[in-house]
């Protein structure tokens, strides 16, 4: 049985798969968006978009243990979503990009 497109031509079928983001490509959205679906991980990003923060002062704001601040830190830092600075022995972290703040200001508007 042959294979018959439905709704679009061939000509828009092979614009469409060139156009798809590769293996790779849709791999690393797929890290970078579940970041977005923790919401410890929310709430720190939402908290470092207003201003930089310490462990200890985002444990305060958050209510919510040092150890799983600082865990979901790192995996936002290796994601790229934060960084940090030091002040003497503290680690002041920050969002690494406006663009953080955007897609979740973006997602807010949709869910509203």
């Amino acid at each position: 049985m042959e294979d018959k497109l439905l709704m679009i031509s061939e000509r828009n079928r092979n614009e469409v798969a060139q156009l798809l983001p590769d293996e790779d490509c849709t791999n690393k959205l797929a890290l970078y968006f579940q970041n977005f679906s923790d919401q410890t991980r929310i709430r720190i990003l939402s908290a470092l978009s207003i201003r930089e923060l310490c462990v200890n002062d985002l444990s305060k704001v958050l209510g919510q243990n040092q150890t799983t601040i600082s865990h979901q830190l790192k995996t936002l830092k290796d994601q790229g979503m934060v960084d940090c600075k030091r002040d003497g022995k503290i680690l002041i972290y920050f969002l690494k990009s406006e663009l953080v703040n955007d897609v979740m200001l973006y997602a807010v508007k949709a869910i509203v």
